[in-house]
């Protein structure tokens, strides 16, 4: 089915669709975890005050339907769980799912015409549209390289679709790679000269209230932790949490995971078993949109729940940026 898809825009039965603005879109081969929408966060952070900027996702596991402009009274069930989380995060920012990434443009595009640069989520396997620039993530410790296609492994499609990339990032790297080993990246992903290569690393933050951010707390030795979460590659964060605290308690579920009232009262009654007063609920910024949808337990119960920042940050910083920035100068209509 893959290469029945990617053969009707390859022979051009189906015809791909470019806009008068630069898309930039950020995606995959495999399946989740390699850190799409923490990538496009960072797009935002480091752009917003040179080019006005607004961003399309599908909206993954919504409950709605057609095209919605994303507002951060909307939940996680009407726009996804990542929209959510890149609008409140970015509130100035215009956000939009539509499953037709061919229509959503334009219609993101018609209701804020202020908009220069669409960022699209997750859309490296949509050939309706013919981005700008295409970035393709992959993982250090999963790369699309070393991995087959579903069911077998956990690749969207072949992996010579990396092909359409111009700049690939190798992301969630635990060291910079020194010379040598980026030779061996380029030759492993079987990179072309002109496709340029990235390393990207995650930095957490300090935990924050889901439902009062001013709120901060400081993980200590004897901090007792519950972790909530449903990403996928979960490992990296309660690994990262584990070594700092006094204890961790991982509840950790499928990616995208709809939290049921069962499940949240059983964190709650774990959370109240534990007697030292030092003691937190913990969850992603991405799951958190999901456990607002039961602030009223959490706040009957008297137990708050925390959740913590992550971002990316790149080895190379300036010089991705500046990558990034002399591409959209070079474009035209």
């Amino acid at each position: 089915m893959v290469s029945l898809y990617q053969a009707q825009y390859l022979s051009g039965i189906s015809k791909s669709f470019s806009f008068n603005i630069p898309v930039i879109s950020i995606g995959n081969l495999s399946v989740g975890g390699t850190g799409k929408s923490p990538h496009v966060e960072y797009l935002i952070r480091n752009l917003k005050e040179y080019i006005q900027v607004g961003v399309l996702s599908r909206g993954y596991r919504r409950k709605t339907f057609g095209h919605i402009d994303v507002s951060t009274q909307h939940s996680a069930t009407e726009v996804g769980d990542e929209p959510l989380q890149i609008k409140l995060k970015f509130p100035e920012i215009p956000v939009a799912v539509n499953k037709n990434r061919a229509i959503g443009i334009p219609q993101l595009i018609k209701d804020h015409p202020e908009i220069q640069l669409v960022i699209l989520d997750d859309a490296f396997q949509h050939l309706s549209v013919k981005p700008f620039l295409n970035i393709l993530l992959t993982e250090y410790n999963n790369p699309f390289s070393k991995d087959y296609l579903l069911p077998s492994g956990r690749l969207r499609e072949w992996r010579f679709g990396h092909r359409r990339a111009q700049i690939v990032v190798v992301t969630k790297c635990s060291i910079e790679p020194d010379e040598s080993e980026v030779f061996k990246w380029r030759k492993s992903l079987k990179l072309s000269k002109s496709q340029l290569l990235f390393f990207s690393y995650i930095h957490y933050g300090v935990p924050y209230h889901v439902f009062d951010p001013s709120k901060n707390y400081i993980l200590t030795e004897s901090t007792h932790v519950i972790l909530v979460s449903a990403i996928a590659q979960s490992d990296y964060l309660s690994d990262y949490i584990f070594p700092k605290v006094a204890s961790l308690t991982d509840y950790s579920y499928e990616d995208h995971h709809y939290f049921s009232t069962d499940e949240i009262q059983k964190i709650i009654v774990k959370y109240k078993s534990i007697t030292h007063h030092n003691k937190i609920i913990l969850t992603t910024e991405k799951d958190a949109t999901r456990l607002r949808l039961f602030r009223h337990l959490f706040e009957e119960a008297q137990v708050p729940v925390y959740c913590i920042p992550i971002e990316i940050e790149f080895y190379e910083r300036d010089r991705f940026i500046d990558t990034i920035k002399n591409s959209l100068l070079e474009f035209k209509s």
